[in-house]
């Protein structure tokens, strides 16, 4: 069972992935992803609750009619169903993921 993910080899498999992000670790509900989104944030909401933890660059979050700007290190949480996106986001930006709980969230 892997229980680190180096953030080094979650890039270098990123970057080979035909999508914006990548699957690096599963075990029961968690899904642990890297996402990169290149031009513009194409999320529409999903059904698992989940948390951004930002790795590198800032930017302004859309979450469910409002606006807030985040940067590197920030922890963001959206629940299952919520209409979510970066909004903005500087060059170099990528976020962990972390899908979590039941279908329609906690």
């Amino acid at each position: 069972m892997k229980f680190i993910v180096p953030l080094a080899e979650a890039k270098a498999q990123l970057s080979k992935a035909p999508t914006e992000f990548v699957e690096l670790f599963k075990h029961g509900s968690l899904s642990v992803e890297l996402y990169q989104p290149q031009g513009k944030d194409k999320q529409q909401p999903h059904t698992r609750d989940e948390v951004y933890v930002v790795v590198a660059g800032e930017g302004t979050f859309f979450f469910d009619g409002e606006r807030k700007t985040y940067q590197a290190g920030d922890v963001i949480f959206v629940p299952a169903g919520i209409e979510h996106r970066f909004e903005t986001f500087s060059e170099g930006f990528i976020t962990w993921v972390f899908f979590y709980g039941p279908e329609g969230g906690e």
